[in-house]
C-alpha cells in the first residue's frame, strides 16, 4: 500500500488531491506534520492545525504554499473547532484527526482527574467534535474522508497507561459508529492505529510500578519504530479515492506488533 518494496514511503502521487481541501490537526509535528506536507505534495489546498503557532509558522515557512492554511489553538475549546471549519471556507472533503497526547504511562490506582480529563479531551472529545463539525458539508456533497489516528494501545492493554488505552479504544468505536451512519451519504470514516513512531511526542514513565509492569512486553514485543512519513502514507491512502471501498475499518500500522 503506497510503499516502495523497501518498507519506505513512495514518492507523493502528483494531483491525487487536486482542488481539494483537507483539514489536518497537529499539522505542526510528527506525523500531522508528515500528512500535510504529503496532501500538500499531492495537490490538496490543507487547513493545518496546531496547538502551538511557532510549529505553524516553521511549517508555513517551509511550505511556501498559498494552499495550507494554519489555525493555532486547543482542539480541546469548542471555539477553536469553528475556527477550523470557518477556514476551510465552504469545501471540506477530508479531515485527518492526528493531534494526540500521551499519558505518561499511569495505571488507574494512580490516575488523576486532570490527567484522565485532559487526555480524553483532547484524544477523543475533541475528535468527536471536529468530526460532527465537519459531517454537514460532506453529507451535503455526498462525500468525504475521514481518517483518525488510533493506536496499538487501542487494540490492547499493555501498551499505555490507562487513560490514553481508555482514549484510543473509543476512538475505534467511534469510528465504526461514525461509519455505519454515514456510509450511505457517501461519507468514509477510518483510523490507522500506528505502533512506536518517531515524533516530537514525549512520553516518559511517570509510574515506577508501570514500567515494571508494561516494561518487559514493550521491550520484548514492540517492532522497529517507524517514521512519520510511513503513517502519512497509510493516512492519505485512506483519504484518497484509492480507498474508495474501505469504511469502517481500524488499520494497524504497526510494523506487524498487531499479528504477535
Amino acid at each position: 500500500m503506497d510503499e516502495t518494496t523497501s518498507g519506505t514511503p513512495a514518492t507523493p502521487t502528483t494531483g491525487r488531491f487536486a482542488g481539494r481541501t483537507v483539514i489536518v490537526t497537529g499539522a505542526g509535528a510528527g506525523i500531522g506534520r508528515a500528512t500535510a506536507e504529503r496532501l500538500l505534495a499531492e495537490g490538496a489546498r490543507v487547513v493545518g492545525v496546531d496547538l502551538l503557532a511557532d510549529r505553524l509558522d516553521d511549517l508555513v515557512a517551509r511550505a511556501r504554499s498559498d494552499r495550507l492554511v494554519a489555525v493555532a489553538g486547543d482542539l480541546a475549546d469548542r471555539p477553536v473547532i469553528d475556527r477550523i471549519v470557518e477556514a476551510a471556507a465552504g469545501r471540506i472533503d477530508g479531515l485527518a484527526n492526528v493531534a494526540g497526547i500521551m499519558d505518561g504511562f499511569v495505571p488507574t490506582a494512580e490516575l488523576d482527574d486532570d490527567v484522565w480529563d485532559r487526555v480524553l479531551a483532547v484524544n477523543l472529545t475533541a475528535v468527536m467534535r471536529l468530526t460532527r463539525a465537519v459531517l454537514p458539508t460532506m453529507i451535503r456533497a455526498g462525500s468525504g474522508s475521514i481518517v483518525s489516528v488510533s493506536s496499538e494501545a487501542g487494540l490492547r492493554g499493555s501498551a499505555a497507561g490507562t487513560a490514553y488505552t481508555t482514549s484510543k479504544h473509543a476512538v475505534n468505536g467511534f469510528t465504526l459508529s461514525t461509519a455505519f451512519f454515514y456510509a450511505p451519504a457517501g461519507v468514509r470514516c477510518n483510523a490507522v492505529a500506528p505502533g512506536a513512531v518517531s515524533t516530537s511526542i514525549e512520553a516518559p514513565f511517570r509510574s515506577q510500578y508501570a514500567g515494571e509492569r508494561l516494561g518487559p512486553y514493550l521491550q520484548t514485543n514492540v517492532p522497529p519504530i517507524a517514521t512519520a512519513n510511513q503513517l502519512a502514507a497509510a493516512i492519505t491512502w485512506l483519504l484518497s479515492d484509492d480507498s474508495a471501498n474501505v469504511t469502517g475499518t481500524v488499520l494497524p500500522s504497526d510494523g506487524g506488533w498487531s499479528a504477535i
